[in-house]
């Protein structure tokens, strides 16, 4: 029987291309290459498209450089600014991919590149399924996603709609609310109006939110942007640093109050119109919350798997979970993260990642490896979810 052919896409231009990277090599290690052809297809920072024997050196830990092996195994899970491995990229060959249906068995076809000529039918990044393992802006968002559904390509993941919705914080609350889910109070403003008239954007924000409050891009992952401020002398600061990373700044209020720091509670889902729902795990930062530093720099952090909640607790998140997932219009996987309050126990659903980390030690398949699933299976899971869900999207009439 024929192997299906995975690419597995990693990098990309997000700040988040370090840990894409890691999270791509895991599910390189540990796809069962009996049933699958791997090929590995990278993202330059600068968006150039690479399938070179470098990426696949990368992603399978044979990288010739020792600072930047030596970079890596000090960090959980990769730095933006320390980590130098995205260099390895720059060499290979480049591909610039036309989002044009192509026939079947022929993938996407590029239609220039800057390599010695060749025919175009060697330069194609001929698979079946594309993996997209890119966390953050341009390639959780909804863009890849759109590459890939104007090329006719099956893929693992939410579609553009959940990707998009996934990443936008503003839009993910508003369709929590609408589906009657229970959330932090917030409050949205544009830079825009943050940069001409502050006091006003001040005003509105301690009209409507007590602090502490966390201040948020909209769009962006990996807690990337995100401060706490306990007061109106942090708050300035605090939009000023996530209006570098969008035009939305995203403000909610703290929950557990001044006194009180909320529980970090997180639960994995899995599939497609009928998701389930992972056991939940908490996670303790070592910081005030869980940012970037907490998640990939600092090995303090406490991963608690289970999370110690009671039965009917733990049913919630779930429910809660598998129902943000599909107020999104989610598909594939999606980790969803919890608020809870520790005096009044109240859980609040907080937000959606559409493509999470992924790395073998990482809180999404951890979740699944407690709730049964080993990770090399969950990565088949996937691939499985994504080719059903095209040959459903195949079922649709777009013309009479």
């Amino acid at each position: 029987m024929k192997k299906l052919r995975v690419g597995i896409l990693f990098g990309g231009r997000s700040g988040e291309h370090e840990v894409s990277l890691l999270s791509a090599g895991s599910v390189f290690k540990a796809i069962d290459q009996s049933k699958y052809e791997v090929v590995p297809i990278g993202i330059t920072k600068e968006g150039r498209w690479l399938t070179a024997a470098d990426a696949e050196r990368l992603l399978a830990g044979d990288i010739a450089d020792k600072n930047v092996r030596a970079t890596q195994a000090s960090l959980r899970a990769g730095d933006p600014e320390a980590t130098p491995a995205a260099a390895v990229l720059q060499n290979g060959e480049a591909v610039v991919v036309p989002p044009e249906p192509q026939r079947a068995g022929t993938g996407l076809t590029p239609f220039q590149s800057d390599a010695p000529a060749r025919r175009a039918s060697d330069r194609a990044i001929n698979v079946d399924i594309i993996f997209p393992v890119l966390h953050g802006t341009f390639g959780e968002d909804g863009t890849i996603q759109g590459l890939l559904e104007l090329a006719d390509i099956p893929y693992v993941g939410a579609g553009v709609l959940g990707s998009a919705a996934g990443m936008d914080k503003d839009i993910m609350k508003a369709l929590f609310r609408a589906a009657g889910l229970a959330i932090v109070k917030h409050v949205t403003i544009l830079r825009g109006d943050w940069e001409s008239q502050p006091k006003k954007a001040q005003k509105l924000v301690e009209s409507k939110l007590k602090y502490p409050v966390f201040v948020k891009p909209a769009n962006l992952g990996s807690s990337v942007g995100i401060s706490k401020a306990r007061d109106k002398k942090q708050l300035g600061p605090a939009i000023d640093e996530a209006a570098k990373f969008d035009r939305k700044i995203v403000i909610e209020e703290g929950v557990g109050g001044k006194k009180n720091k909320a529980r970090e509670i997180e639960c994995s889902v899995l599939g497609n119109d009928k998701p389930l729902a992972s056991v939940p795990g908490e996670i303790v930062p070592s910081a005030e919350f869980y940012d970037y530093t907490a998640k990939y720099l600092d090995e303090g952090s406490q991963l608690i798997i289970p999370a110690k909640l009671s039965k009917a607790e733990t049913k919630e998140v779930q429910e809660l979970a598998i129902a943000g997932f599909r107020a999104v219009d989610c598909s594939g996987l999606a980790r969803v993260d919890f608020l809870m309050d520790p005096k009044s126990r109240k859980i609040y659903l907080n937000e959606i990642n559409t493509m999470p980390g992924f790395t073998s030690i990482s809180m999404y398949p951890k979740l699944w490896g407690a709730s049964g699933v080993a990770y090399p299976e969950l990565i088949e899971h996937l691939i499985q979810l994504g080719m059903e869900r095209h040959a459903e999207k195949k079922r649709n009439q777009y013309s009479r």
